[in-house]
């Protein structure tokens, strides 16, 4: 590997701007890194032809300088559009077809001067937490490549550590960010609802359950990415402002309190090592000066399930209902797809406006915690990464899991109420495989959760 991939985004990027690395170079280094490792591990699908890439690395160099990102390579998320190069989304129904536009912060980012090299691989349309699908197949997990790297943005997370891009960008309805970080050993960051635009079309009251966000290698570099992706935009007046946060991570926190919720009193089922493992990672928290306390499941588990996967199926149903609605294409989506969809169309309106009420109470008891705590910390899995050849898991620790995606419940409380959710890396554990731990904080609490990490990652180096 070229010592320069070894580099922070940060660095790289200083590097080109004060003229002491090519944009050319970097993409030359990139491009041979990819070749020698990609096909075994999966990560980038829909690649950009070398020549085409290299051109646009030698116009970068020649050119002014765009922004933050000029002449950085990047691999955009096949969920998300880029103009010109396909997004199958993982469904084969889709596969071959080539977008004219590029979605709100994918243009944001190639505003910013970033070179699309790419797509990363995701399942398909990002249901369930593991990296697999019938047009590219599987992604496999950087630490062990026998075992899954997670989901849905298991595609940037192994390009981030296997070294084939400095950042990424990732999505996150059902901890699609933060699994795979921690299943990676990378930093994932949920920004808080409306931070990051999303697409301004259709419905943008009902389903706000999805963000996409930032995924690096440091704090630093999700800094970096997150003031390029956040900022309102006209036309989705949902969206908020930001100021900029990259420059600011360096803070004292300590005396910073910190709630442990552990397993949710025990709801939440987990694999043997994975509590032992997620503690001693939050005893660093206290190695930090922050007060750390192990606090009570402040609301019932079961309630939060419930609202969570009857808004999650409404959803989904009505983001995949045309392809339902053409038999020819609905016979190519996964099971998990239709499931979602047939679920969704079968609810009331009484059970979505009851889901839409636990929603609000857990929001206000959520809101009462952090009067008196600044995040909650719970572990990014319930259970290590599994064999790439599987699905899903059947059961942990013998409890069978109902459901494609009962085994990521743990993510749940914050993706409900749209919080703000740094994932950070927590080591490897007595089975020499990757565990990371997600901080919450209360809605717009991002900068404060990015100075946690950037006092974890300085920690850790």
């Amino acid at each position: 590997m070229d010592d320069i991939l070894k580099l922070d985004a940060t660095v790289l990027a200083g590097r080109i701007a004060d003229g002491t690395l090519t944009a050319e170079a970097l993409m030359i280094a990139t491009l041979d890194h990819v070749d020698a490792v990609n096909p075994a591990l999966n990560a980038i699908v829909s690649r950009v032809d070398r020549e085409t890439l290299l051109a646009q690395a030698r116009a970068a160099d020649a050119g002014p300088r765009k922004g933050p990102l000029h002449g950085l390579p990047i691999a955009v998320k096949d969920l998300a559009d880029v103009a010109g190069i396909p997004t199958s989304m993982g469904c084969a129904a889709l596969a071959g077809m080539v977008p004219r536009t590029s979605d709100v912060m994918v243009q944001r980012m190639i505003d910013a001067g970033a070179i699309v090299i790419g797509k990363t691989n995701t399942p398909e349309f990002g249901l369930g937490s593991h990296t697999y699908n019938p047009v590219f197949g599987a992604t496999r997990n950087a630490i062990d490549s026998s075992r899954s790297a997670g989901g849905s943005s298991g595609g940037a997370a192994l390009a981030l550590a296997a070294r084939m891009t400095s950042i990424a960008d990732g999505s996150d309805m059902m901890g699609s960010l933060r699994n795979p970080a921690g299943w990676n050993e990378i930093y994932g960051l949920r920004p808080t609802w409306g931070a990051v635009p999303s697409e301004p079309k259709g419905d943008t009251f009902l389903h706000q359950l999805s963000t996409g966000g930032p995924m690096a290698r440091s704090p630093a570099d999700l800094a970096l990415l997150l003031d390029v992706q956040a900022g309102r935009d006209p036309r989705q007046p949902h969206s908020l402002n930001h100021t900029p946060v990259a420059g600011r991570l360096d803070a004292d926190v300590s005396g910073r309190k910190i709630a442990w919720l552990g397993d949710w009193s025990g709801a939440y089922p987990m694999e043997a090592g994975v509590m032992d493992h997620a503690a001693a990672a939050v005893a660093r928290l206290g190695a930090m000066g922050c007060v750390v306390e192990a606090v009570s499941a402040p609301f019932k588990a079961a309630d939060i399930w419930e609202a969570w996967i009857t808004l999650r199926s409404w959803s989904v149903s009505v983001g995949l209902g045309a392809l339902y609605d053409n038999a020819g294409m609905r016979a190519k989506l996964k099971p998990e797809a239709i499931w979602e969809i047939e679920r969704g169309r079968a609810l009331t309106l009484a059970q979505v406006q009851a889901a839409s009420v636990i929603r609000s109470r857990w929001f206000e008891k959520a809101a009462s915690l952090f009067e008196t705590y600044d995040a909650f910390v719970l572990p990014t899995a319930q259970c290590y990464p599994f064999p790439v050849e599987w699905d899903w898991p059947r059961e942990i620790a013998g409890v069978k899991m109902d459901t494609y995606h009962r085994w990521m419940e743990v993510v749940v409380p914050v993706s409900l109420i749209g919080l703000p959710c740094l994932a950070v890396p927590a080591g490897l554990g007595a089975n020499g495989l990757p565990m990371g731990l997600q901080i919450a904080g209360p809605r717009g609490a991002d900068l404060a959760l990015l100075q946690l990490g950037q006092a974890w990652h300085q920690q850790l180096t």
